[in-house]
């Protein structure tokens, strides 16, 4: 039997996100830079009689019903537009939080999706492959390719691939799922006066300025998230008292949340110190880019 395919699955981080406003179809216009972790989940095809997935790992059991999950919805996706494209045997070793702002589900998706293109011999670039990351779920597009960019619309702008410096992190979830429906009702966003464009924003390619830009903008999600789940505040609060953290921030819809460093042994060793303090908390040092 050939071997199985492998492909990362990395963390999205929103380093910023804006709010634009709600559409006529109830869905919200976003602004956000997107840059991906170090750390994520792990996928797996390999040869099979028929399509199936299993699901492993220290966060499987939150990660919902096999039926539901976006790796089988893209495999769907494709074969609606691509006539017989082969699958297989896909596992997935499920290591991110579920319901966390870290694009789990949608990273899980999209390496599908780069796994099937390889079997199938397709291009990344192939319209067919993105269609079928759009209709999966709003961030699929964006971690399709997982490079930092600038997205906006629902998800599906893009922005070319973005030549940033790499940040190192922490990212710190306390183990409670925020509901992205539940945030944006609270957010009780205007509605969109103008359809929405590839964002024409710059992010400075130097670190210090990309510091000073990022303390420039906000995540407007992260005030209606709390308020559905106050320890968010509370996990801000410890990030920021952390020796060497230069800012912190939630990222996209919560709970999971971000602080910057430095150095990767100032990140690694604020993970150390608030693993201590708040041992039943998701912690995690990664590199961002």
């Amino acid at each position: 039997m050939p071997s199985a395919r492998a492909e990362r699955a990395p963390a999205k981080v929103n380093l910023t996100l804006r709010v634009a406003g709600r559409r006529p179809d109830g869905y919200h216009d976003i602004e956000s830079l997107v840059v991906f972790a170090s750390i994520g989940d792990a996928l797996t095809l390999s040869a099979g009689p028929r399509l199936s997935l299993t699901v492993r790992g220290p966060t499987a059991v939150s990660s919902g019903a096999i039926a539901d999950n976006l790796v089988l919805k893209a495999v769907h996706a494709l074969a609606e537009r691509v006539e017989g494209v082969k699958s297989g045997r896909f596992v997935l070793s499920k290591r991110l939080p579920v319901a966390a702002g870290l694009g789990g589900g949608s990273a899980d998706a999209a390496a599908a999706l780069r796994l099937l293109a390889r079997k199938n011999r397709l291009a990344l670039e192939d319209t067919r492959l993105h269609a079928a990351a759009r209709a999966t779920g709003a961030d699929v597009p964006v971690c399709l390719d997982p490079r930092p960019r600038l997205m906006s619309g629902i998800g599906d702008l893009l922005s070319p691939s973005l030549d940033l410096p790499r940040l190192p992190a922490v990212l710190v979830n306390p183990r409670v799922a925020v509901p992205t429906k539940g945030v944006f009702e609270r957010l009780g966003a205007r509605k969109v006066v103008r359809a929405a464009t590839v964002s024409e924003d710059h992010p400075p390619a130097d670190r210090a300025s990309l510091l000073a830009y990022l303390a420039d903008r906000g995540n407007d999600l992260e005030a209606p998230a709390m308020a559905l789940q106050p320890v968010v505040a509370d996990v801000l609060t410890a990030l920021r008292r952390l020796s060497g953290c230069r800012l912190a921030r939630m990222s996209g819809s919560g709970a999971t949340c971000f602080a910057l460093f430095d150095t990767a042994k100032d990140a690694t060793a604020a993970a150390r110190t608030l693993r201590a303090r708040q041992p039943s908390w998701w912690v995690r040092s990664a590199m961002l880019g």
